[in-house]
């Protein structure tokens, strides 16, 4: 696990202010275009971290919900937007008070086991908080949205998921943090959402039966007022543990030429949800 963690450098990008005014769309664009370009080793390990303000992001099973045009508008109507992503896994809810955070590392030849990729951002969330003295576990947590394996929870709650996205010989772990407000109102809005996309209808895939209360935030977990900069600034301690060389960067030259072709991957397949 530590392994994985330590780099002989760490380029963060934090985008935790700027992706407030860019749509949820491009940061998945960002993340395939930093997986090809670490992958291809241009670039070096990277921590990006974002936030955006009210989007649901749709996995690609959600697309396949029987009355999905009548769910999405019920977003709309909460004050939502919802995209879908390029990726496995289910609905979760970005806001203002949840940090993404990315780590994008290169696969050396033996290849990275994408249990170990999961372990790793584990550790280091268990290392951001780990003043706290509270066990953070990862196992599903039934009731939750997206729930899987590797939820991070803290007393049966759940605070955090973790995805992965695997693009030329590039791996991205992504992390949630629910880092404030209420766990249990995101969760709530995702309950009503599947409600109406669904309603009674049988479907080949099963999708989650959401019960609020097993959701809460960091804040609500740990008894204290958490922001996404104390967060920030928890991260960047880790990392700089973790490398001899931690510094502030930004997309490079090679990036800036890839990242349009991967941002419009994404927009054509949104088009196409549009369109159902």
């Amino acid at each position: 696990m530590e392994g994985l963690l330590r780099q002989p450098e760490w380029r963060i990008i934090d985008q935790s202010t700027a992706g407030r005014h860019f749509q949820a769309l491009q940061s998945f664009g960002i993340d395939d275009t930093l997986c090809a370009s670490i992958g291809s080793g241009k670039a070096p390990a990277t921590a990006r971290t974002w936030v955006h303000d009210n989007t649901i992001v749709l996995g690609i099973q959600d697309t396949k919900l029987p009355f999905l045009k009548e769910g999405r508008q019920f977003l709309r109507e909460q004050g939502y937007q919802s995209i879908v992503r390029n990726s496995g896994g289910l609905a979760v809810v970005l806001d203002e008070g949840v940090l993404n955070i990315s780590l994008i590392l290169p696969e050396s030849e033996k290849g990275i086991d994408i249990n170990r990729g999961y372990d790793t951002m584990w550790q280091l969330v268990e290392n951001m908080f780990a003043d706290f003295n509270k066990r953070i576990e990862a196992r599903e947590i039934v009731g939750s949205y997206c729930p899987g394996s590797y939820d991070l929870s803290i007393n049966g709650r759940k605070f955090a998921g973790i995805s992965q996205r695997r693009l030329k010989k590039g791996v991205a772990v992504q992390i949630y943090l629910c880092v404030n407000g209420s766990g249990s109102g995101r969760a709530e809005v995702i309950k009503q959402f599947y409600e109406i996309a669904k309603k009674e209808q049988p479907t080949k895939f099963t999708y989650p039966e959401i019960v609020p209360e097993v959701m809460a935030s960091l804040s609500e977990l740990l008894e204290t007022p958490l922001t996404i900069s104390d967060c920030l600034l928890r991260l960047l301690n880790q990392l700089k543990n973790n490398t001899g060389y931690l510094y502030s960067g930004s997309l490079n030259e090679f990036e800036l030429e890839l990242l349009p072709g991967y941002h419009q991957r994404i927009v054509e397949r949104n088009l196409k949800l549009d369109e159902m």
